[in-house]
């Protein structure tokens, strides 16, 4: 078992385990914490999980885990990992059950103080119109041809069918399209459990929440981005529901009948995987880019319904834009500086967001200058960030920060120690409007479960792979 002497300190927030510590380690592993975090990264497994990660086939650099870290599937969730194509692993537990769950952030022209007698009435009505909870179908049925095309196509099906803007196509990571993604290649029952549920939310930590600025960090980036002091947003954090975690169910399970054939061997059988380039590898990357186009396609629809859920209570040309939308359980292909040579790997982000740098290509036209928007939700009673990707994170973190709190309590014992309704009835007090399916249920998501946001924030803009912008409190949360 890991304990802190076994870390070498790099720096304030910097934490390295050698190679040397374990004979089956192909790289370091690099925590980033401030020193009081590091007991909650030493209450789980999640370390002991990123020393696994770094045995994996082919993985180049360190492994990494960033200071929302905590246990998983196979990979901490809060860790990234590169590894070399064409015969560097791929494995589904460095992506996630819940392929491309992301994050989008919606921008008002309202202030709070303009909107702030609407909440209630507001909750009300985003919970009419936004299905949520476990299971739950949306309102768009699609046939199965619609389906294969909304897998091919993400986003961009939204827009030929007037769910989406140009402009918003133009704000999401990959343009909201993967363009590998093959709909052959999933299964029948993977796609009858996506076919009613573009639109929902689903359940666990997924939400829609409507913020305001509290304050500014940077002007000048926050008029990039459209944002001021006290301005109203709408963030949407959800990401493939039942298709996406069905997609990764049936990959994992061939995975691990297959990896003898290629002599791999893993210290944890949730690390399933199989050489990038082997055939189950490349099925399995062309079926995850389709979980993908799906989410996006998912939290677009969601802004659509939003938006008729903002028109309902405030009257048309009160307009919700689109600031950026990002996932952060995904894997891409990238190039990055690796060992004194430039290579193209597999980045692993499990839990972990993209931060491109400014003047980086695959960032929207209008935000060259400051670089790639970054969005980090706390909990529903704390605040949430905005950021600006760096070059720093190109160096060290392989383009990846945070992505969000990060929980410090089971589900179970958070509900032992939190009341549901009581938890409502304080949020209400503090001016937060709760809509949920499950009363007892918000007790899971309770701001006690998870970890200091503003810590998490602190660290990450300390380093330098993300730059705080703005600071976002909630004023209505809607949950399954």
């Amino acid at each position: 078992m890991v304990v802190k002497e076994d870390l070498k300190k790099i720096s304030d927030f910097i934490w390295e385990i050698p190679k040397s510590y374990r004979s089956d380690m192909n790289v370091p592993v690099r925590i980033f914490a401030s020193e009081k975090m590091l007991d909650e990264v030493f209450s789980d497994r999640s370390l002991e999980q990123l020393i696994n990660v770094s045995t994996l086939k082919g993985i180049v650099g360190p492994a990494l885990v960033m200071p929302d870290a905590h246990e998983g599937y196979g990979f901490p969730i809060g860790g990234v990992a590169a590894t070399k194509i064409p015969d560097g692993v791929i494995s589904p537990g460095g992506i996630g059950y819940d392929i491309n769950c992301g994050v989008r952030l919606l921008k008002s022209k309202f202030t709070f103080n303009e909107i702030k007698n609407n909440l209630e009435s507001l909750s009300r009505e985003i919970y009419h119109y936004i299905p949520s909870g476990v299971g739950r179908g949306g309102k768009l049925k699609l046939d199965k041809n619609e389906l294969d095309k909304v897998l091919k196509d993400g986003a961009n099906w939204m827009l030929e069918n007037n769910y989406a803007t140009q402009d918003d196509i133009n704000h999401i990571e990959s343009n909201g399209k993967l363009d590998n993604a093959d709909p052959t290649i999933i299964s029948d029952h993977a796609k009858k459990r996506g076919l009613d549920q573009l639109g929902t939310l689903g359940a666990g930590n997924h939400f829609v929440e409507v913020d305001f600025i509290e304050e500014i960090y940077d002007e000048e980036i926050a008029k990039t981005f459209g944002l001021f002091k006290n301005q109203v947003t709408v963030l949407i954090h959800t990401g493939s529901r039942g298709l996406g975690h069905q997609i990764a169910t049936d990959h994992i399970k061939i995975m691990m009948n297959v990896m003898p054939n290629y002599g791999i061997k893993i210290p944890d059988r949730e690390l399933a995987c199989v050489p990038f380039n082997s055939p189950e590898g490349q099925n399995y990357f062309n079926a995850m880019a389709a979980g993908a186009n799906f989410a996006w396609a998912n939290r677009q629809m969601i802004t659509h319904l939003m938006r008729q859920a903002w028109e309902k209570e405030f009257g048309k040309g009160n307009e919700l834009s689109l600031l950026y939308d990002v996932a952060h359980n995904i894997a891409k292909i990238e190039e990055y500086q690796i060992e004194g040579e430039k290579q193209s790997v597999i980045v692993h982000r499990k839990g972990a967001t993209r931060a491109f740098p400014p003047n980086h290509p695959e960032i929207p036209q209008d935000y060259q200058s400051a670089g790639q928007p970054v969005l980090i939700p706390g909990s529903m009673g704390t605040a949430s960030y905005v950021l600006a990707g760096t070059q720093k994170a190109m160096e060290i973190s392989l383009g990846s920060t945070c992505h969000g709190a990060g929980r410090r309590m089971s589900r179970k014992a958070a509900k032992r120690e939190v009341h549901g309704k009581a938890l409502r009835d304080e949020l209400r007090e503090r001016g937060i409007f709760i809509q949920a399916g499950s009363v007892p249920g918000l007790a899971e998501e309770a701001p006690i479960a998870y970890k200091d946001i503003d810590e998490v924030i602190r660290v990450v803009d300390s380093i330098g792979i993300a730059k705080k912008i703005a600071k976002l409190r909630p004023c209505v949360v809607i949950k399954g």
